[in-house]
Parts: C-alpha cells; sequence; structure tokens
C-alpha cells in the first residue's frame, strides 16, 4: 500500500468542476490582477477569521513582510519569534535589516514558549510574531499580556493554522495582524502561491493595502515604497471554492489526528514515540500530524519510506543555525528546545481523505520498526 504524506488530488477530484467553472469566469473577464474575485475572497476570509479587514497578496512570505514593513520595522530593530518555523519567518526579519530575537518553544507545543519572551524585549523591539505551528495557536494570553505590558504589537505567523482557535478566537483575529499562506500544500490550499494579512485595524489594513502596490493607491502616485504584491483572482476563483469546505477538511484532519492517536498509543512498540498534545480551550486543525521519536528518528522515517509511506521532518535546521543567518551570531545550544525537535520530531501522512485502511497501514509499519 501507498500512503502519501498529502494526497491532493483527492482533494481535487470532488472540486473539479467547480474550481474549473471558477477559472473559466476568471478568463472571461480578463480581470487576472486583484479585482472582484480578490474582493470578494477577502471580505469572505474576514468573516471566516472573524476579523474586519484581510488584504490578498503574493504569497504567505510576502504577508509576513508586508505586515512588518506596515510597522515601519527597520535597521536596528528587534523582532521576536521562535527558531523552529519555516524560514519565511525568520527571513521576513532580515530583509528589512532588523535583527530577529529568538525564543525557545514548549517542547510540548512547539509553540514558542510565552513565558520567555518578556526577558527577550529591549528598547529596540518592535514587533513579536508567534508562529501557529502544525495548525494549533500559540499560548496567545500570556502573548498578548506581555506585549499589551510592553506596549509592543503581536504579529501572527498563522501560515499553518487557518481556522484554528485558542478560546474560541481564530488564528489571525487576536494581534494586529495575522499572516496566511495559500501554498497548495496548506489546508486552505490555491493552484500557486497566495497569501493574506487579516486585521481589525482600519489604519493597518489601508497601509498594508498601500504597500503591496507599490505605495500608492493609484497608479501613478506613490506615498511610500512598497513593493508588487498581489494576489492573482485566478488563486482567488480557487480558494473561494475551496473555503466552504475548509472546516469540514479540518474537521476531519483533527478526526484522523484522535485515530492516529489513539492507534499508537495501542500500539506495541519498541521504542518511544510521542503522539501530538492539543492544548485545553483549543482547535487544532493538524495541519501536520507531527509525533516525536527521541531515538532512532532518522531510522525510523528510513523505514516509512521504504514501505512507500510518506514522511517528513518541519524543521531539520532551527532558524538560528541556519547558514544564511550566522552574521546574526546565535551558537548552537542557545535553544536547546528547538534543536531537540529538529532532531526528534516527524511528521506522518495527513490529510483529510486519509482512510483507515491507510492509517493502520501506517501504524502496522510503525510497530513493526525494530531499531
Amino acid at each position: 500500500m501507498k500512503v502519501p504524506l498529502l494526497d491532493l488530488q483527492a482533494q481535487y477530484v470532488s472540486l473539479q468542476a467547480n474550481v474549473r467553472a471558477a477559472i473559466a469566469r476568471v478568463f472571461e473577464t480578463q480581470l487576472f490582477v486583484l479585482g472582484p474575485e480578490v474582493s470578494a475572497l477577502e471580505k469572505e476570509i474576514a468573516a471566516y477569521c472573524r476579523t474586519t479587514e484581510a488584504i490578498g497578496c503574493a504569497s504567505g512570505s510576502d504577508a509576513l513582510l508586508l505586515a512588518l514593513m506596515a510597522l515601519d520595522v527597520g535597521p536596528g530593530d528587534e523582532v521576536i519569534t521562535t527558531p523552529f518555523s519555516f524560514f519565511a519567518t525568520g527571513s521576513a526579519i532580515t530583509r528589512l535589516g532588523a535583527r530577529p530575537v529568538f525564543v525557545d518553544i514548549d517542547p510540548v507545543t512547539y509553540n514558542i514558549d510565552a513565558a520567555k519572551i518578556s526577558g527577550a524585549i529591549t528598547s529596540q523591539t518592535q514587533a513579536i510574531i508567534p508562529v501557529h505551528i502544525y495548525g494549533q495557536c500559540a499560548d496567545m494570553d500570556a502573548v498578548l499580556s506581555i506585549a499589551q505590558e510592553k506596549n509592543v504589537p503581536v504579529i501572527e505567523d498563522a501560515a499553518q493554522a487557518i481556522g484554528a482557535e485558542d478560546r474560541g478566537r481564530r488564528a489571525g483575529s487576536m494581534g494586529l495582524g495575522g499572516c496566511f499562506s495559500f501554498y497548495p500544500t496548506k489546508n486552505l490550499g490555491g493552484a500557486g502561491d497566495g497569501g493574506l494579512v487579516t486585521t481589525n485595524n482600519a489604519n493597518f489594513a489601508a497601509r498594508l493595502k498601500r504597500l503591496r502596490t507599490h505605495g500608492g493607491f493609484n497608479e501613478y502616485e506613490h506615498e511610500e515604497v512598497g513593493v508588487n504584491s498581489r494576489l492573482d483572482a485566478l488563486q482567488a476563483a480557487v480558494l473561494r471554492v475551496k473555503l466552504p469546505h475548509l472546516d469540514e477538511w479540518s474537521n476531519a484532519r483533527a478526526q484522523r489526528a484522535a485515530i492516529y492517536s489513539e492507534l499508537l498509543e495501542q500500539a506495541d512498540l519498541s521504542f518511544s514515540l510521542q503522539t501530538p498534545v492539543v492544548r485545553p480551550n483549543k482547535r487544532h486543525i493538524f495541519h501536520q500530524y507531527v509525533v516525536r521519536v527521541p531515538q532512532h528518528r532518522d531510522a525510523l522515517s528510513e523505514h516509512l519510506r521504504n514501505h512507500e509511506i510518506g514522511t517528513k521532518v518541519y524543521y531539520p535546521i532551527p532558524l538560528h543555525l541556519q547558514k544564511c543567518f550566522k552574521f546574526l551570531g546565535y551558537k548552537q545550544g542557545e535553544y536547546p528546545e528547538a534543536e531537540r525537535a529538529a532532531l526528534e520530531t516527524m511528521a506522518l501522512p495527513m490529510f483529510p481523505e486519509i482512510t483507515d485502511a491507510q492509517q493502520e497501514y501506517v501504524v502496522k509499519t510503525i510497530q513493526d520498526f525494530k531499531p
């Protein structure tokens, strides 16, 4: 049996006719950049995330960049974030000449350890970026309390967490802004790159709209130097077809995650394996189902691949140890929990359409692994 890490074709089959009709609709209008499709998607995403504003852009990476640009982050500034994240979290900060100040993670959820944020804040701190990793929100009450006390804005990196909740609040609605990615592998994925920023602040939204179009509301009038980061209408049209199904898919992921955890906890394993922990009062959308294998992680990954089961490590090198960030001066050992997670975690196949038989095969193959 083959079990891919992610099966996008299974999703497309059920939506094929509607997706093609949406694409045809865009071609009929010949309006390919921003326009009515993007405006409609922005309103729909804002309603879904329970915010007043949503601003589409070219990618999740650009969403982070634009949010920091709208805060005037630049050389000499610092932005606090986690070292255990996708590269874009750190690169958005350094591209503006600012310094990412890393805070180690909670070893249970892999999210930023909020208790350590306060000690990292200085007079140069211009923002805090918690990352809702794998589809579970960071401890936002703690993050927001510190941010309010220190008067520092919070930008949520919710690229993996659209629809996730923390005490009934949707990801992207709690900070000043929330940054989303519509990369095809996301829970809500397009047919290419795409991103979006949510906010409840009208002035922040207006600045973002200006920055994404070369810093001007009119074609040849520019109030400031911005970038070209507009969401394509084709992507918006595809996403609008998918959005009404998102909660159904995310609920299915959570149900499949519960099945995995039950099967793995019942399995007679000859090695230690820790299943994901869902914190109380959270809605985890399981963008990834990540287990922890303190020993033999790489050997287990190879064993699964040899049995045609998809697996991947998110993320094998923490940001503070990336070669391109060597100039920041961080050393190995500074963020031990992030480094340990990089050595011990691995994702198992997870998508809404995964079957009982496929999950049972994955767990049986894990059970058959003998270190």
